[in-house]
């Protein structure tokens, strides 16, 4: 008689992992690249891990700039230079000012696969190099922002109104309370929200490479100059309601008054008693 059959895979070792992911290896002897660990499971952003990964496979001279890095990746400039900041800030990326023949000033990349602590300092540069670059001013950390329920109401209201414009606009409770500061300003110096809605969501493109909360705080960055004052210096102000129409009760006549009455030359003549 013939023993059963079973399409069953084959029973793991009693060694093996019973749960998460379970490696097929395959010995690789051309076309790949070391990564070290504390790279490769570096916590934060996978787009600077990729552009890591990306850079250590290319060959020495690879241009890696971020129009170059654009090219190849389909994130925006704004994801990839931030990637290369937080590369060069934990001391995988260094960018120097080298001199090179004839004088030429040029800026020269260098990336490596352990952090720059952990390593001894790279060759000394070439005699008579150029005067180091004067070290950036630190920026301030910056504000929070405020809490949603601080927010200028206006202000809130345009920017949840924005996804009627344009679906793609949506934003989340701590993105309208980071934007809504800057569109405060906008008010305070005489842009109407028509004229906010329409700056905002006019001329975007048809694929949106960052969050819209980082498109809109771009074109909110320069408030627009306040109402200048009129010609003879004073601020203008609002016109005054003026009083409303009344017909004279004497002749009919009609007359601005604030209370019905008689006009000013029925006033002036005597009554008849």
């Amino acid at each position: 008689m013939a023993e059963p059959q079973s399409n069953a895979h084959a029973r793991a070792d009693a060694g093996a992992s019973t749960s998460g992911v379970i490696h097929i290896r395959t010995r690789l002897t051309r076309d790949f690249t070391v990564i070290a660990n504390a790279l490769a499971q570096r916590r934060g952003s996978a787009v600077t891990i990729g552009v890591a990964a990306y850079i250590l496979s290319l060959p020495d001279g690879a241009p890696v700039s971020i129009a170059a890095l654009c090219e190849h990746f389909t994130e925006g400039e704004i994801l990839i230079s931030r990637a290369l900041r937080e590369l060069e800030a934990a001391g995988y990326l260094e960018r120097r000012r080298e001199r090179g023949p004839g004088g030429l000033i040029r800026t020269r990349t260098y990336f490596r696969d352990v952090p720059q602590r952990d390593l001894p300092a790279l060759p000394p540069r070439p005699r008579n190099p150029t005067p180091p670059a004067p070290e950036p001013t630190p920026t301030p950390a910056p504000t929070p922002p405020p809490p949603l329920d601080e927010a200028d109401e206006q202000a809130v209201a345009l920017l949840a109104s924005l996804r009627i414009a344009d679906p793609r606009l949506i934003l989340s409770r701590r993105e309208v309370a980071e934007l809504a500061p800057a569109v405060t300003q906008w008010l305070a110096a005489g842009v109407g929200p028509r004229q906010i809605t329409g700056t905002l969501t006019t001329g975007l493109p048809d694929r949106l490479r960052a969050r819209p909360a980082r498109i809109l705080a771009f074109r909110l960055s320069e408030p627009p100059l306040a109402v200048p004052e009129s010609a003879t210096g004073v601020p203008r102000t609002s016109p005054v309601n003026p009083l409303p129409w009344q017909t004279c009760d004497g002749c009919e006549r009609a007359f601005r008054a604030a209370e019905p009455s008689r006009c000013r030359d029925c006033r002036e003549l005597p009554v008849a008693c």
